[in-house]
């Protein structure tokens, strides 16, 4: 993995390989790119049934798109950046249980006709999204069946990626569960650079700051960061 670390007084900056920004030949009604994966695997009847109620949405680091408990209100199709679906506990503390990318859909509870999600979502990149009213999606669902089996299928998908999450974090140390996000990351960003500081890592990986950093200086040792 080609990465490396650029240390700055204020903000560290980790370089990440780009993706392509290709033009994939799909449009919104104000012709901004579509990148989201799911949105380009739908017929042009659903796509263009669909396209009337989506609206380009700039998206800001640390921006909350939900947050637990509250209804969601809003679905995403995540176009370019990156979100963290997160879990906060009791007293406060975080710990991080998916990243949404452009492949997928923030909000998947509305796929199964429920307005509430026991994690937030936070922006950890700055992107865009085509977001889509609630009420709207779920009416909808009933009359695209390819969205709807997209939908589906990435909510099966959410759901390893959390059993996953939870065997790594449970039996890997900390310089390996920050390698699987770094790699997580790099197959979901769309920038070449993405700021994050050691007390971001230790709230995603639900660790101290000193584990984050002595598991950071291993990977640094070995060439990865």
């Amino acid at each position: 993995m080609a990465t490396r670390q650029h240390r700055k007084p204020s903000t560290p900056q980790l370089e990440i390989v780009p993706q392509s920004h290709t033009s994939v030949g799909r449009t919104d009604t104000h012709e901004n790119v579509v990148y989201n994966r799911i949105l380009l695997a739908l017929p042009d009847d659903e796509y263009d049934a669909l396209l009337p109620h989506l609206e380009f949405v700039e998206l800001r680091l640390h921006q909350s798109l939900h947050e637990s408990p509250d209804g969601l209100e809003y679905g995403y199709f995540l176009n370019f950046g990156l979100t963290s679906l997160v879990i906060v506990t009791n007293d406060g503390r975080s710990v991080e249980v998916g990243i949404v990318g452009r492949e997928g859909f923030v909000g998947i509870p509305i796929a199964a006709g429920l307005n509430r999600t026991p994690y937030g979502a936070v922006v950890q990149a700055n992107g865009n999204v085509f977001r889509i009213k609630a009420e709207v999606l779920e009416v909808m669902l009933s009359s695209t069946p390819n969205l709807r089996l997209r939908l589906n299928q990435y909510a099966q998908i959410q759901g390893m990626q959390v059993a996953q999450l939870a065997a790594c974090n449970r039996l890997h140390e900390v310089d390996q569960r920050l390698a699987r996000w770094l790699l997580m990351c790099q197959d979901r960003i769309c920038s070449d650079l993405l700021p994050m500081t050691h007390e971001f890592f230790a709230e995603m990986l639900g660790t101290g700051r000193p584990s984050v950093s002595l598991a950071a200086a291993v990977l640094q040792r070995a060439g990865f960061i």
